[in-house]
């Protein structure tokens, strides 16, 4: 069973550094990972986290091919970790990231209390919708 908690965390938390990427940095360009040098700087570090989240990503369906090759997939239990996964990430980026260490903000120029909440609420969800389900899991598992 840890192999499928770590099959959907390492694919959760690839599957959002990509999503953030691709929509926040790539498409609205709203920012780089890390902005406080030159534009070329922040675009080299976007392009590592983007590498960090594809091999993460990879790397968990890897586990997730091993997994089905060896036993008959949780669904409910892969998806609670993706969610884990996803949120983790995501909070861990909108509090250390945007506020602790300062490295980059969601948007400027715009109050960014509502991106915050929104940002940071969203992630609270998924951690909790992930959890939900690992725990109606380990509730099933004792009912059999």
């Amino acid at each position: 069973m840890r192999q499928h908690l770590w099959s959907g965390v390492l694919f959760g938390i690839g599957l959002m550094v990509i999503i953030d990427e691709v929509i926040f940095h790539q498409l609205l360009q709203w920012h780089h990972f890390y902005d406080r040098d030159t534009t070329g700087f922040g675009i080299l570090t976007d392009g590592l986290l983007t590498s960090f989240g594809f091999f993460a990503a990879v790397f968990g369906l890897f586990l997730f091919a091993d997994l089905r090759r060896k036993v008959h997939i949780h669904w409910i239990k892969w998806s609670g970790s993706v969610c884990l996964g996803a949120g983790g990430f995501q909070l861990f980026d909108g509090i250390v990231s945007h506020k602790l260490l300062q490295i980059h903000q969601i948007r400027y120029g715009v109050d960014i209390l509502p991106y915050d909440l929104a940002w940071n609420i969203f992630a609270v969800v998924l951690l909790i919708a992930g959890a939900i389900m690992l725990k109606r899991t380990s509730f099933s598992r004792e009912a059999n």
